[in-house]
This record gives structure tokens, sequence and C-alpha cells, in this order.
């Protein structure tokens, strides 16, 4: 079954346009092709990410902190209580005046005694912002390095200037040392935000939209690998990228309380993603991807409409994130 289901996966018809099959993209002549195969470095390469994230957190994020007058604020445990934590682990967090009075019951205390356990055991949960400092330092050291690599490795390239010359001599088009490690390296920074969500900060608002975000990126970046969309593949992630540190930038100064910086770094965050994200993916990105292969090949493949399919996903996410950014804007503007 397993076999069959791959044979089905991998047919050409799927990835590749008419008359051209996997036996085509053997590197031959000076000429490399990305490999589905290589994909797999990818989990290795998190795992690498994860433990340079330990050090930077602990060697860098944490001093520069203390520098900006973070400091972790002392929380009261609350005393051992078998029954209490096995009901807020098992049961609920929040529980109602009646199971409150049930609880003080069987552990034989006052209702008051049960309220503040509850009280102090929910407060343990919620991350520090010492924490949420570390963890937005690591993900705008990330997204500053990336889009830096993404415009040195871009700038000299006919298709950054030209998006027409993305399509030009495709599928052969030849894979650049550039191109491989910069989607190695993107497709694993997403693998290890997934691995540590469980960890991480949960974000009420949009956590699930993080979840999908996250799953759509890394299933959109490795089937353009797959149907050597590379070209086009590296200008979405750049597109992607060069909002992001603004944003996490702006969290690491809010949380040390330099507001008015905050705010002004917020306001850059927010000019660059409408700019990248609502202007340059959908009316030039998408319109690459959806209307120009047109010109090249008069039959799509289930890859074109897969490939889109997640790039619409996304765009889809930019206007709910877009809507709640105009929020924020529209509070900074109303209120004092």
């Amino acid at each position: 079954i397993l076999k069959t289901l791959n044979s089905w996966f991998w047919w050409e018809n799927i990835w590749m346009p008419a008359n051209v099959s996997w036996a085509h993209f053997v590197d031959r002549d000076g000429l490399v092709f990305p490999k589905p195969h290589q994909l797999y470095a990818t989990i290795p390469y998190a795992f690498v990410l994860l433990i340079i994230r330990f050090f930077s957190e602990r060697c860098i994020a944490l001093p520069l902190a203390k520098a900006l007058g973070i400091k972790n604020r002392r929380r009261v445990k609350p005393q051992p209580n078998p029954v209490l934590e096995s009901y807020f682990r098992e049961c609920t967090k929040h529980p109602s005046q009646s199971e409150i009075q049930g609880l003080a019951k069987k552990c034989n205390c006052t209702v008051h005694l049960v309220e503040k356990w509850f009280r102090r055991r929910r407060n343990l949960e919620i991350p520090t912002v010492l924490r949420k400092f570390q963890e937005a330092f690591w993900r705008f050291s990330f997204y500053l390095a990336s889009s830096s690599a993404g415009l040195i490795f871009l700038y000299d390239k006919p298709w950054f200037y030209d998006i027409w010359q993305t399509w030009v001599g495709y599928p052969f088009q030849t894979l650049l040392p550039s191109q491989y490690w910069y989607y190695m390296a993107e497709i694993s920074f997403y693998w290890s935000l997934l691995f540590t969500l469980g960890i991480d900060s949960k974000r009420k608002a949009d956590f699930l939209a993080h979840v999908i975000h996250h799953m759509a990126a890394i299933v959109l970046m490795s089937s353009s690998w797959c149907g050597n969309y590379v070209r086009i593949g590296t200008l979405v992630i750049f597109v992607h990228d060069t909002a992001d540190f603004w944003l996490e930038a702006a969290k690491m100064l809010h949380y040390a309380h330099w507001e008015k910086t905050c705010k002004t770094l917020f306001a850059i965050f927010a000019i660059v993603f409408f700019i990248t994200r609502i202007i340059l993916l959908p009316f030039w990105i998408l319109r690459a991807t959806l209307y120009q292969p047109t010109y090249y090949s008069t039959t799509p493949v289930i890859a074109y409409f897969f490939f889109n399919g997640q790039l619409l996903i996304l765009q889809g996410l930019h206007l709910y994130w877009g809507y709640l950014i105009f929020k924020i804007l529209r509070r900074f503007i109303s209120v004092k």
C-alpha cells in the first residue's frame, strides 16, 4: 500500500509539465536540480537551530534583557496539594463556584484557600516577560539574518527585478548553492517552531493561525522545492521575512517599556507588512504564479493548483493579521 501511495504521489503528471520525467532532473553538464530526498535534512537542521536558539537566548538575550531592566517577577507557588493539582491538570483551570466548594470539602479547607490555590497555580502557567523577551529575540535574530541573506542572494538575480524571469527555462532551472541553503534554513526554522509550540508562549488571539501558518509554510516550501519552483519560492520567502523582524524588535522594546520606540517600530512594521503582504504578494507574486505560467504551458499540472492553493491560504492569513494590525493602529491614533 505504501509503495502504491508513493508511486501515486510522485507521479510525473502531478509535478511536471508534459513530456518531462524525473529522469530529466539528474545532475548533468554543470546543472544541479533540487531533489525531494534533500528535504529530509531539514529535520536535523531544525535541531541544530534549536541548539543555536538555546545558547543565543541564554548567552545574548538574557544579558541584553537585564541591561534593559527586564527582570523576572517572583511568583508565589501554591502549597503542594495532589487533589487540587490533579483537578487542575485533568479537569479545568477555572473551576466554578460549586466545584470549588466541592474541592474545599474534599481537601478539608476553606473555599478562600482553594480559590487562592487555583489563582496562584494559574499564574505559574503564564510565561514571564523575560521568557517572552528571549523568544522574541530569537525570532528577531533569525528573521533579520534571513532577510539580510535573502537580499544578498537575490539582489543580482534578474528575477528579483523582472518577475517573468522566474519562468524562463522552467523546469530545467539549475539550483544555486545560495538557494539550497536559503530553503534549508527556512524550512528548518519552521520545523523548530512547530517542535517548540508546547513550551513557547501561547498567543490566545492567533495561536491556531500560527499553527496553520507554520504548517502551510513548510508544505508550501517543500512542494515548491519538489516542483523546482525555487526562483519564485525564494521571492515568497524574502517578501515574508522582511516585515517580521520589525515586529519582533517592537515586542522586545515593549517588554522593556520603551513605549515610544516600540510604537515607532510597530508603525514601520505595519507599513512594511501592508506593502509586502497585502500589495506585493497578491499583485506581484500571485500574479506570477497564477497567470504567467499559462504562457509557458497550456496544460497546468496538479502541482500548479496545489502550490497556488497554499499561497492563497497564506494570503487569507495575511488579511486576518492585517485586520488585527489595523485595529492596533487605530488604538494608537484614538487612545493616548
